[in-house]
């Protein structure tokens, strides 16, 4: 999928939600002028109408950022690199009924994605569409994000512990459970850091820190921008990954 692909989906979406506001509207019409006759019940379908005319505004608009981002692809490398030899990845959370992970590379093409595959269970994919990873969800006071190799061995998990009622205390720790690093971050916006033993940066995800180039393929300047320069090798990276499993299907 292209991040073109993604917006026009993302398009139809809106669309679907804009036809769907019309049902309960036009049986509230249809029931009112059929049985009840009484003009004061149709008020009940203005909130029904404007959500569907916003939403079509939406469908128009996200409809045209695809089209533009199309036109735009076309003048770039179409390159596609490893999921494991990115330096830097945007991330797009998609809240449907089956909430998942996208990841692109820079170049607008899809890196891979995180799902959920059953219960507490996440497994990151790259384009390709082949399991490079797994992640566990276990504990409820004391949480912890199990993390494993494609063949599911045991690399180490994310500890999360609950200091305050908006601030965790989250440690990286190998497969040992000696500790390898912690994630440090903002509990008002999104900047979530990893900090490895030597209390250096190793990965990053950030909000509203877009390069101004990645503009013409990304037009939200808000979109998540996830860094893993410091992370060499694929178990650090995704060690490194496990936080997002936190942030996005645990806290949300």
């Amino acid at each position: 999928m292209k991040i073109y692909e993604y917006y026009r989906d993302a398009a139809n979406i809106s669309l679907n939600g804009s036809i769907a506001a019309l049902l309960p509207a036009s049986l509230i019409v249809f029931g009112n002028i059929s049985f009840i006759n009484n003009q004061k019940i149709m008020l009940l379908t203005i909130p029904f109408f404007v959500y569907s005319f916003l939403s079509f505004q939406l469908y128009l608009f996200r409809r045209e950022q695809s089209i533009t981002i199309a036109r735009n692809m076309s003048s770039t490398n179409n390159t596609v690199n490893s999921f494991f030899n990115a330096n830097q990845l945007l991330v797009f959370f998609m809240n449907t009924q089956s909430p998942n992970l996208l990841f692109y590379f820079p170049n607008g093409y899809l890196a891979g994605s995180i799902e959920k595959y059953q219960r507490n269970v996440y497994v990151l994919y790259n384009c390709e569409k082949e399991a490079i990873g797994y992640f566990k969800v276990n504990g409820r006071k004391v949480v912890t994000v199990d993390v494993y190799s494609p063949c599911r061995s045991y690399l180490g998990c994310l500890e999360i512990k609950k200091l305050t009622w908006n601030k965790n205390k989250k440690e990286l720790l190998d497969g040992a459970g000696r500790y390898l690093g912690a994630v440090e971050g903002s509990s008002i916006y999104m900047d979530e850091e990893v900090i490895n033993k030597k209390n250096q940066q190793v990965g990053r995800l950030r909000r509203g820190w877009m390069p101004l180039e990645w503009s013409p393929l990304f037009p939200n300047p808000n979109t998540p921008v996830l860094s893993l320069q410091g992370l060499k090798s694929e178990r650090d990276k995704l060690l490194g990954l496990s936080f997002l499993i936190h942030e996005f299907f645990v806290e949300r």
